[in-house]
């Protein structure tokens, strides 16, 4: 397979990286992600209003620009570089794609025109307590009551659920196991009986929160799709966005080599600059070969999310695995090529090294894709066998 991008895409990075490079600057993204809210709300009206990023994987039916995973992955890589504070991931990658894949046609002609328009901050209310993000992730209840449900039960580290305007939640019948039984419901942000919890985390950058339900009423008309059978479609949900979470991942490698090599070629030691010593050259030879074979897996996993549905799984579980631990090879070896400022909060090491971390596990992290990618393939049953 040849990849390379079109001139539309080209212009479409070039655009974002220069527009990022004003408004998520370093002071840009410290002040953000110790604002209440964890992001700039006049920056993210901009993103939709503006650039018409919220709009990009949004089709055109619903008011969005109707542009394939490429283009979102082109998108993603950016972001990542620079650090986005915005619940562009949670919204777009995450609740939106939910809604296109279980939604009604009146469910998403009512939904996705303000997600499209930037109007609407969405989050997926998944997984439940045990932070796993197969289907035993789900541990969200769901009571039939009348002609509706009652949800009971809690959803943790939910991407920016504190100040997300609609949910999305992932939940399954008393009784049901794995993949039986899950269903997918809508419902908005101050629904009686929903509490949300900001959560204190290592990341900064990216909020997390534990949402409550405690006996929350929906009527039939906020089921997504069909009762108990939303598995299928939330699995694959979760590949697309692991995925566009393998972009964003890339994005911060290529940051962190970046910044090393910048430093080794400045910091002075012995009369010469530390980029001349053999032990840094290898680290930065070392990411730079990390960089660049995630990048082949992040590219191809983003043309099997536009061109190849059967290929999507396997590509998915691949990228996330590459991307996570390259982002965490690069964020570990750039703080050491920085050595004592490295740790200092002045210089910028560490919320490369946070969100690596956090990226790392968000989704699943390596071994639980490369437990999964061999599954997948067969290696697994051959395993067991």
């Amino acid at each position: 397979m040849h990849f390379a991008w079109t001139e539309e895409q080209e212009e479409l990075r070039a655009q974002a990286r220069a527009f990022l490079a004003e408004h998520s600057s370093s002071e840009a993204v410290r002040r953000a992600m110790q604002s209440e809210l964890g992001y700039d709300e006049a920056l993210w009206k901009r993103l939709g209003a503006e650039l018409g990023w919220t709009a990009l994987p949004i089709p055109e039916a619903y008011g969005g620009l109707g542009l394939s995973a490429i283009e979102l992955v082109a998108l993603l890589e950016e972001t990542g570089r620079a650090l986005l504070c915005a619940p562009f991931f949670s919204t777009l990658c995450l609740a939106a794609p939910a809604l296109l894949a279980a939604g009604s046609e009146a469910q998403k002609r009512e939904q996705l025109p303000g997600i499209a328009a930037g109007e609407t901050r969405a989050a997926l209310a998944f997984p439940g307590p045990s932070g796993r993000w197969d289907a035993r992730g789900v541990e969200l209840v769901a009571e039939r009551s009348g002609g509706g449900h009652v949800l009971r039960g809690s959803a943790c580290y939910v991407q920016d659920g504190h100040c997300a305007d609609l949910v999305i939640a992932a939940a399954r019948a008393p009784g049901s196991v794995g993949e039986q039984g899950i269903s997918l419901f809508a419902l908005r942000a101050d629904a009686a009986g929903l509490s949300r919890e900001a959560l204190v985390t290592l990341d900064q950058t990216r909020r997390q929160a534990r949402l409550r339900f405690e006996g929350v009423a929906l009527p039939a008309a906020a089921r997504l799709g069909a009762e108990g059978c939303a598995w299928p479609l939330l699995s694959e949900v979760l590949d697309r966005a692991a995925v566009a979470l393998a972009a964003e991942q890339l994005g911060g490698a290529q940051a962190c080599l970046d910044a090393a090599v910048a430093y080794a070629k400045q910091r002075e030691q012995f009369g010469r600059p530390i980029g001349s010593f053999q032990a840094i050259k290898h680290k930065c030879a070392d990411m730079l070969v990390a960089v660049e074979s995630a990048r082949s897996a992040a590219y191809y996993a983003g043309w099997a999310a536009a061109h190849s549905p059967a290929e999507l799984p396997s590509a998915a579980s691949l990228a996330k695995a590459a991307c996570s631990e390259a982002f965490f090879r690069c964020a570990a070896e750039n703080l050491q090529i920085h050595g004592g400022v490295g740790f200092t909060w002045e210089y910028d090491v560490h919320l490369y090294f946070k969100r690596a971390r956090s990226s790392a596990t968000l989704l699943g992290d390596a071994a639980y894709h490369r437990e999964r990618l061999a599954g997948l393939i067969g290696l697994g049953e051959a395993a067991r066998a």
